[in-house]
């Protein structure tokens, strides 16, 4: 009796028992070359021989990566994950690496393994980085081989980098069609351009003003010369300041910054130089106020409620002080003409003005206003360059919905999965 018991107890022992898993032989012959085809020094390409048993045992293989040293300096392998690739692949290329770190980042995510002090100690504010990959082979159970490493190795930089080849088309496109129109302009032929209704609207306003025997107030924004919608103001308020002269206007251009105020006094007295009313300029009603926002807009609205001007331009870069300004120079009854290129203070234009120039307009005002062969020129050229985004986008979502349909009527279809891979290298290379 004691027998059978512990011949039962054996065999049920052997039966709950689980089976041995199979570890996949490793891959062999780990090679690690630096990217040669046209690279930005952020890519190593990886090659292996397969494990022997890829056909059998092996389901994928995982590849890391771990910083080998900065500089001369040494560092303990922390290896972390790059990818994992299927069975049967032989090749692989890493790319985002680093050639160069620098010391404040290698405090903040590598104090840990690294002897900070010592880095420090070289006088060095960057540190070329050497990296070493590993690949595991990941069995079908989930059994692992040994790991094949390669030395430390550094991505280099080449001359080119093709990854921005179409980028380089793209900008010669662009390029050559702003040297084509700038040609074609000088050669005295006239280049179509969209007439703007807030433009067109400088006549009326300075004229009204002068019928009724009242100023013009002009508002540059209130950022300095560098701000690009502080230079397209001051090219508008030449030809308000040309127009006020030919009209015998009074202008008023108070200014929230002493550059601003100087750029503003050479603008003027050169647009009243070319109307022929040079003697008619009077710099004391171009005058600087306050750099301070609200103090600037205290004054402008005291000034416009007192002196009531019929015709008033805000051209430039405003903040919060848009909507005071519109809607005080509405409560006067002037005609209000705005542009700006500040996406959140438009609406406020639009309610309160009976002009508004939107975002490009406003930076387009100078070419249409000056006739410069090279305003104009690079103006059309602009043109080109929105065609070829537009194309580029149109293109996209016609193939991107073909695939959706293909893919939905036949899940395999290769016609299919090869638009997708197209919208992707366009959306992802071509029109980055």
């Amino acid at each position: 009796m004691k027998l059978h018991l512990f011949a039962l107890s054996v065999v049920f022992t052997s039966l709950g028992d689980a089976p041995a898993t199979a570890t996949p032989a490793p891959a062999s012959n780990l090679i690690a070359q630096d990217h040669r085809k046209w690279d930005d020094g952020t890519r190593i390409d990886l090659a292996w021989d397969l494990s022997a048993d890829d056909e059998t045992l092996v389901a994928a293989y995982r590849i890391s990566k771990a910083l080998a040293r900065f500089g001369d300096f040494q560092v303990p392998l922390k290896f972390e994950l790059v990818e994992i690739v299927k069975a049967g692949t032989g090749e692989y290329t890493v790319a985002d690496l680093a050639r160069k770190i620098r010391l404040e980042n290698i405090k903040t995510k590598y104090a840990d393994i690294v002897d900070i002090e010592s880095l420090e100690a070289t006088n060095q504010k960057t540190f070329p980085v050497a990296y070493v990959f590993q690949i595991v082979a990941v069995g079908r159970d989930g059994a692992t081989s040994a790991a094949a490493t390669t030395p430390p190795i550094t991505p280099t930089m080449e001359w080119f980098d093709g990854g921005r080849f179409w980028f380089l088309i793209i900008v010669v496109i662009f390029c050559g069609a702003v040297i084509f129109f700038i040609q074609l302009a000088r050669g005295g032929r006239p280049l179509k351009v969209r007439k703007i209704a807030g433009l067109e609207a400088i006549d009326e306003a300075v004229g009204r003003a002068t019928e009724m025997g009242r100023s013009c107030l002009y508002i540059p924004g209130i950022l300095d010369m560098n701000d690009i919608q502080t230079i397209a103001g001051i090219n508008i308020l030449a030809r308000v300041a040309k127009t006020a002269a030919s009209y015998d206007a009074k202008l008023e251009v108070p200014t929230s910054r002493s550059l601003v105020m100087a750029t503003a006094r050479e603008t003027v007295q050169g647009a009243f130089l070319a109307a022929g009313h040079p003697d008619a300029y009077r710099k004391d009603l171009i005058y600087y106020v306050t750099d301070e926002q609200f103090g600037y807009v205290a004054y402008v609205q005291g000034m416009m409620v007192r002196e009531k001007p019929a015709a008033c331009f805000y051209m430039g870069a405003f903040f919060a002080e848009s909507l005071i300004l519109a809607e005080t120079g509405n409560s006067i009854g002037a005609i209000q003409v705005a542009g700006t290129a500040m996406p959140a203070q438009l609406p406020f234009f639009v309610a309160a003005c009976d002009y508004t120039l939107i975002g490009e307009e406003f930076f387009a005002a100078s070419a249409y206003l000056s006739g410069s062969a090279e305003e104009l020129g690079s103006l059309k050229g602009q043109d080109v360059g929105k065609i070829i985004v537009g194309l580029g986008i149109i293109i996209g979502v016609i193939m991107l919905s073909a695939a959706s349909v293909i893919l939905d009527g036949s899940p395999g279809s290769p016609f299919g999965t090869a638009l997708l891979n197209a919208v992707e290298y366009l959306k992802q290379v071509i029109l980055t």
